[in-house]
């Protein structure tokens, strides 16, 4: 779509548009409400400025919507195509599969969540390279890093939108 048709669209289609980037009402709802943008840089830095400050609950929400990293999130919803299309050139091999469930069932157990990483521009060993730097991490340090790489998912596929 282009920037013209975004800024068009009524507020309640632009809010779909902008859920399957992330499951935040509050960000969604601002950067509809902050339409009409003149170029699609302006764009991208208010969306940038409105995903900052993300609480824990917002994140929480927002990750259940992400499947595991190395799995496939089912269904034909905009966010599974999303995360199908983000995660299809990591190319996985069985033994890097293992690693990653082992992986993200560590994860799980110790942070009580997903993880999450931005697949995209990524190869599997440097994913896992962060998954295990990563269960280093102390709660506050390991929220700080979801929210970065949350935010990165969501401004990645907000530039999507229009291309």
């Amino acid at each position: 779509m282009t920037l013209e048709q975004f800024n068009a669209l009524s507020a309640h289609a632009a809010r779909e548009a902008l859920t399957p980037c992330v499951s935040i009402p509050q960000w969604v709802n601002a950067v509809t409400d902050a339409r009409p943008f003149h170029t699609v840089d302006e764009a991208v830095s208010f969306a940038t400025q409105a995903s900052h400050g993300w609480q824990a609950e917002a994140i929480s929400s927002a990750l259940a919507q992400h499947p595991r990293i190395g799995e496939r999130l089912q269904g034909d919803s905009k966010e599974a195509a999303l995360s199908r299309a983000e995660q299809a050139s990591l190319g996985l091999e069985q033994q890097t599969t293992q690693a990653l469930l082992e992986g993200n069932q560590k994860y799980e157990q110790r942070f009580n969540r997903v993880f999450l990483i931005r697949a995209k521009g990524r190869t599997p060993d440097e994913i896992l390279a962060h998954l295990h730097r990563r269960l280093k991490n102390n709660d506050e340090q390991e929220l700080k890093e979801t929210a970065e790489q949350l935010q990165q998912i969501t401004l990645l596929r907000f530039k999507e939108l229009f291309n």
